[in-house]
């Protein structure tokens, strides 16, 4: 034992050493792949602490609750994470996601399939109700978004993974049609995955971080099925898929017909679907990702070198809470900005 612990020393700091390395930047502003490094869009306009004057006590409140909730029903972890995700990949983290169609006019981002399956939103209107008679037209819905997000995932290690810098305002603005162009699909190749997250300033090091949480949550079985039994069209299963792995998930989604029942569920990391570690890179070298876009990432050297380095659950999850403020920061709205408000209802414009 005593020599075990003794290997954890020494590996885990090399470990950091290679993903630092990875991000490093040299003075002209490029990282070691020869790569620009665009400086995050949210600098000088987002701080730390944002409410500590105009609303004390705001991100103690959206943790309290949070937590609360997350102790229930662990599930809820996967659920605002997912939402967060969803709602920061189109117009940017402006809790546009949140609001409700409105009769006639176009559907609102919440009418897109990949949105359909999305749940947790009750958690988010109850905070803001709270916040709201405490401190009206003070705290973004925007902020209350990215807030729980953080505290859902956090949960589990009963202190924040990573800091949230406060300050957004919420968008008016909220399209199906730019939610089915903008977010990535989860048979997605490497090629449209790097490119959808570098119109987001995301670069490969954050797609890989960003995949890893699919460690925990759910899916599906219809989102992933034709890898099971329909790769090419011809009743055949994905060969990039392990095979014990596949036929794991052949039994867990089919009917007694053996046909594929798309509302069947399985845990996406296999494993286990709650506890937020590195088991999904464990499991994605061993060709067990569950999703076409999981596998992409071996295709890719980089990133499948990435990923390798990730199954250091302490490596992941540094480079996790760094990858989630640059996300958590894509194309915000600030006070001044045109086009954002603080809503009173996170359903509804003002």
């Amino acid at each position: 034992m005593a020599n075990k612990s003794l290997e954890i020393r020494f590996l885990f700091p090399l470990v950091l050493f290679l993903v630092v390395k990875l991000l490093c930047v040299d003075g002209k502003g490029f990282n070691n792949n020869g790569h620009k490094i665009r400086k995050g869009r949210w600098e000088g306009k987002l701080k730390m602490n944002f409410y500590h004057s105009s609303c004390p006590g705001a991100e103690d409140i959206v943790r309290q609750i949070v937590w609360k909730k997350v102790e229930a029903n662990r599930s809820l972890a996967p659920k605002l994470l997912r939402v967060h995700y969803h709602d920061c990949f189109v117009r940017g983290c402006d809790a546009s996601l949140l609001l409700d169609s409105v009769a006639g006019k176009a559907a609102s981002e919440k009418e897109a399939r990949p949105n359909l399956s999305l749940s947790g939103f009750e958690i988010i209107d109850e905070i803001k109700s709270i916040l709201e008679k405490r401190c009206p037209n003070t705290v973004s819905c925007a902020d209350i978004l990215t807030l729980a997000a953080r505290d859902a995932v956090s949960y589990e290690f009963e202190r924040p993974l990573w800091n949230v810098f406060t300050g957004r305002v919420d968008g008016r603005v909220s399209l199906a049609t730019e939610a089915a162009r903008d977010l990535p699909s989860a048979g997605a190749n490497f090629t449209t995955l790097q490119k959808l997250f570098a119109e987001s300033d995301l670069d490969v090091v954050d797609l890989v971080a960003l995949s890893g949480a699919h460690t925990i949550g759910i899916a599906h079985c219809g989102v992933f099925g034709r890898r099971l039994l329909n790769f090419t069209g011809k009743g055949d299963t994905d060969p990039s898929l392990n095979p014990s792995y596949a036929s794991f998930l052949k039994s867990e989604c089919s009917d007694k017909s053996l046909r594929l029942n798309p509302s069947a569920v399985v845990g996406m990391d296999p494993t286990g679907p709650l506890a937020f570690d590195s088991g999904y890179f464990v499991s994605l070298l061993k060709n067990k990702g569950l999703f076409t876009s999981d596998a992409a990432l071996l295709t890719d050297p980089s990133a499948a070198h990435i990923a390798s380095v990730f199954q250091n659950s302490g490596a992941f999850l540094a480079q996790f809470g760094r990858s989630m403020i640059k996300m958590s920061s894509i194309k915000v709205l600030t006070l001044g900005d045109q086009g954002g408000e603080i809503r009173k209802n996170c359903r509804l414009v003002n």
